[in-house]
């Protein structure tokens, strides 16, 4: 599936899409830990901070249309000592995981930040037993740097938290201008 799809910047026409997976890991899954499924209006709000605030936002999408998965890089923490670290975030419809998908939308997104100036992307990863991303992040030159222990509870167990970073760009070799700063969160 993965070679018919392209990654295009999304729009708010993707938002029904998007809050649709979304809901799904939401009820069934782990990789957030989200409770109770944020409703459209709630995808929106913050899908549009993250666009006024100069972060990339993408999505994977077949030709006829269909939304298979979304990317975006958002801020890692609000203080301005954190500016160039972005979190990265990615979702797949569930009949689209496991064809390499989530590797091109991660790919992307990496180029994406880097362009924009950011110094290091970190993955937050919900549940240790999450290979799949753990195994998506790992081939795009993410390191583990450790696991949170028992860190959310949902459906009725522990689950732990994995930490994964990659620097971007010229990340800690050099110290970037701070008029450069790409986003606007932090000025």
């Amino acid at each position: 599936m993965q070679s018919n799809a392209a990654i295009r910047a999304a729009t708010e026409a993707d938002i029904p899409a998007i809050t649709a997976i979304y809901q799904d890991e939401v009820l069934n899954g782990t990789a957030t830990y989200e409770l109770v499924p944020p409703e459209a209006a709630e995808m929106q709000r913050r899908f549009q901070t993250l666009l006024d605030n100069d972060y990339p936002y993408t999505v994977a999408q077949t030709p006829d249309g269909a939304l298979l998965g979304y990317a975006y890089a958002g801020p890692y923490r609000p203080r301005p000592a954190y500016n160039w670290m972005v979190e990265d975030t990615i979702y797949l419809a569930r009949e689209a995981r496991g064809q390499g998908l989530g590797t091109l939308l991660l790919a992307d997104l990496i180029a994406r930040s880097e362009a924009l100036g950011f110094r290091q992307m970190i993955a937050v990863i919900g549940g240790a037993d999450n290979n799949g991303s753990i195994r998506v992040h790992a081939r795009q030159g993410f390191e583990m740097i450790g696991t949170m222990k028992a860190t959310g509870l949902k459906f009725g167990r522990w689950i732990d938290t994995v930490l994964m970073q990659r620097s971007l760009g010229e990340g800690m070799d050099t110290i970037p201008d701070k008029d450069a700063y790409p986003g606007t969160i932090g000025r």
